[in-house]
Order: C-alpha cells, then structure tokens, then sequence
C-alpha cells in the first residue's frame, strides 16, 4: 500500500471507507430480520448508525478542503477494494447469525489495520491523528462483534 499523506485524500478513503461499512451493516441488518433474528438485526442496525455518523465526522472534518472524488483505481486500498466492503454473496436462506458477525468481524480487522497502517506510514502529522483516531473507533467496534459472538460459541474469532 502506497502511504497517504495527503489529509484531503486520506478523508476521501476513510468517507468511502464508512460508507462501505454503513450498507454492510444495513445489508446485514436487513438480513437478519429476513431470517427472524430480530436482536441481532438491531445490533447490526445500530452499527450501521455508527459508520454513518462516522462518515458524518470525516466529511465535517474537511473543513474549508474540498474531499476529492476519486474513481476506483485510485483508491490506495492494502488488496485491491475497500477493507469494509463485504461480499454479501453468502447472504441466503442459509445464512447463519454466526456467518453474518464473521464477515462484520473480518471487515472490521481489516478497517481497523487499514487506518492502523496509514499512521505508521504517513509522513502528516494531520492524517497520522486522524487515522489513529479512526483506528481506534474501528477498535471499538471489533469489541463490540467479540461481545456479540461470545454469545454463539461456533464462531471462531
């Protein structure tokens, strides 16, 4: 991954970032109501309400910057595509609660290492803050999964 040390460029991937991970827990959400597990549909609803308002705080965060609209070969993502986008491929009939926490946890590690390795490797002082700060809201909300999927022992995290 080529570092980014850009503070515009670095809120153009986190806003793309949070928005990924905003439909995946809405995705999830909805999917889980679909298969009659209606606590766990609230929890992922209410993560998706997180990753909006943490999208909210990136844009807000631009301040007098113009975030740039970058196509999809521009993003600097470690593998190719947004860490929090989600295949929902595995979203069927058979979808399990215990499935559907796996892809929410995976997608967050891989946000959270995302902004991790930003602020290694940033030379700007701005963009090693932000990502430092936005690591830790990822941190947060692994913790949050961990909780949840201590409740289904077949999960293996």
């Amino acid at each position: 991954m080529t570092s980014i040390h850009d503070p515009a460029l670095f809120l153009a991937h986190a806003c793309a970032l949070e928005e990924d991970a905003a439909n995946r827990f809405s995705d999830l959400s909805e999917t889980m109501k679909t298969y009659g597990n209606q606590e766990i549909a609230a929890f992922f609803a209410q993560m998706a309400k997180f990753s909006r308002m943490h999208l909210a705080e990136a844009r807000a965060r631009s301040g007098f910057r113009t975030i740039p609209d970058l196509a999809p070969e521009d993003f600097q993502w470690p593998d190719g595509e947004s860490p929090e986008s989600t295949s929902m491929e595995g979203s069927h009939y058979l979808m399990t609660v215990e499935y559907a926490l796996e892809l929410a946890l995976d997608s967050e590690r891989r946000g959270q290492a995302f902004y991790a390795e930003v602020a290694k490797s940033t030379s700007d002082s701005e963009v090693r803050m932000m990502a430092e700060e936005f690591a830790a809201e990822e941190a947060e909300h692994v913790a949050q999964l961990l909780v949840w999927a201590k409740r289904y022992p077949a999960l293996q995290v």
